[in-house]
């Protein structure tokens, strides 16, 4: 049996993607690649739009302008990678994205940024906060 003393020394580095949301590189690694196929970047961002709605396959095939077959196997590729869920309806698969598995990534990507200088990365934080860039005020004449 080993002492707890010695346990607590060793670094433990152990992540579950679906329980804590938190990712290890090969997870990091799935779901990038995912998203460096064109069809499957312009299929998440329709998700993120449509966030919290989910749509049909072939909805999501339409808008993208690939066939049904090819769809399939995109969004499979997505799912797999943690960045969209599926909710079945009768013979309707509904697709959405899941922000968890996007905010994961995110995380992920940014926990070195800046070595920990937050000054560094708060604009860029800030710039992603609302998602949406900010409008410029229109004059109004009275």
């Amino acid at each position: 049996m080993v002492p707890l003393q010695a346990l607590a020394a060793r670094p433990v580095a152990v992540y579950y993607v679906h329980m804590s949301r938190h990712i290890d590189l090969t997870t990091a690694i799935e779901s990038l690649t995912a998203l460096a196929q064109p069809t499957r970047l312009q299929t998440f961002r329709h998700l993120l739009n449509a966030y919290p709605d989910r749509i049909a396959a072939g909805e999501i095939a339409r808008a993208c302008k690939v066939p049904h077959n090819t769809m399939s196997a995109h969004l499979a590729v997505l799912t797999r990678a943690g960045l969209i869920g599926v909710e079945r309806e009768g013979r309707m698969m509904h697709y959405g994205a899941d922000l968890d598995g996007f905010r994961a990534l995110m995380r992920f990507l940014m926990h070195d940024c800046c070595k920990g200088r937050a000054e560094i990365c708060a604009p860029l934080i800030a710039e992603l906060t609302c998602g949406v860039p900010a409008r410029k005020k229109e004059k109004t004449h009275v």
